[in-house]
């Protein structure tokens, strides 16, 4: 089995701390091996600062299965990094932005399981000339290198309770109703569907879409966009034979009664998707990008400044990560094989 390839994301952040903890409960919660990608003498700096001594550095991916009971494997960045805890420094950009591409590319070469993410910071990425607005935009940049061709990411807030996939992201919600468009909901709603099979193991998966409007416009008489933009799209996916049901009101979606009836829900905007997978899964929801010729998770926070160097950043969230990238890569080449 190979190894799952960790980013540790903005060096200044949680990032090195949290893959540090999750190393040490590895036993405790039997993870399957994984290794960091980052810049080792930093790594060792985090270790000693919150109390462990435990990174070793390694050359190739394929030593990070055989050492992982020993230490936690690094494997070194060409670009050094500053260890300031609490402070970005855009300095550490070049080392951010080779971790995500080089974790990618063992992934795509099958040196690597799976990738995980640790948080990211986007001003320190923006000073030193990053052109994507996000890591997700990035990934897509590089799964499109590799391909040859654009991809669709798609987000999913992944918990025990709740999947949810927002349609909209990180927009104003005055923009939403103008943005929002019937082919869109059907492209997320394809990849979704596809992803649930081949990755998550759900042979028929069902698929629940939220209305944009109260009461999902109440047919008309609060907004017209769930029967001119929505409904077309649940009859189109339909149509193709896809397990669908919508438009349907937001606010009973998210009770236990109504999470049994579906196997995600789509949402047509950021808050109508995190608010609940975020109430009911804070420390365990996790990240996971579909539509990628490769598995993605990440812990579903930020890079928390505020207390990075202090040894107190709770790893669960990048635990359910490492869980859930185990399973899925699991599931996936379970798919290709069949």
């Amino acid at each position: 089995m190979t190894a799952i390839a960790v980013s540790c994301g903005d060096p200044s952040g949680i990032g090195p701390e949290i893959a540090i903890a999750s190393w040490l409960r590895r036993r405790e919660l039997r993870l399957s091996p994984f290794f960091l990608l980052g810049d080792p003498k930093l790594i060792e700096a985090r270790a000693k600062l919150t109390g462990q001594l435990c990174a070793i550095a390694i050359s190739t991916p394929a030593e990070a299965e055989h050492l992982f009971e020993q230490a936690l494997p690094v494997l070194p960045l060409e670009n050094h990094q500053i260890d300031r805890p609490g402070i970005p420094l855009a300095e550490n950009a070049a080392g951010t932005i080779e971790a995500i591409e080089r974790a990618v590319a063992l992934s795509l070469s099958g040196e690597a399981r799976a990738v995980v993410t640790c948080p990211i910071a986007k001003k320190p990425l923006y000073d030193s000339g990053f052109p994507f607005p996000g890591h997700t935009e990035f990934l897509a940049h590089l799964a499109a290198q590799h391909l040859g061709y654009a991809v669709t990411p798609v987000m999913m807030l992944a918990g025990p309770l709740l999947r949810t996939i927002p349609v909209t992201i990180h927009i104003a919600l005055a923009q939403v109703p103008l943005v929002l468009d019937t082919q869109t909901i059907v492209a997320i709603s394809r990849i979704t569907n596809d992803a649930l099979k081949s990755q998550f193991g759900i042979a028929a998966p069902r698929l629940a879409i939220a209305g944009l409007n109260p009461h999902a416009g109440e047919g008309g008489s609060m907004g017209i966009e769930d029967e001119t933009i929505v409904r077309p799209a649940v009859d189109m996916l339909r149509a193709e034979g896809i397990d669908v049901r919508g438009p349907l009101p937001a606010d009973t979606m998210f009770h236990a009664a109504a999470r049994a009836t579906y196997d995600v829900a789509i949402c047509m905007y950021h808050d109508q998707a995190l608010i609940p997978a975020k109430t009911l899964g804070f420390d365990d929801s996790v990240n996971v990008t579909l539509g990628l010729p490769f598995i993605r998770t990440s812990p579903d926070h930020g890079t928390a400044f505020d207390i990075a160097g202090r040894g107190i950043a709770k790893p669960d969230s990048l635990i359910a990560a490492l869980r859930l990238a185990d399973e899925l890569a699991s599931n996936r080449k379970e798919a290709l094989t069949i």
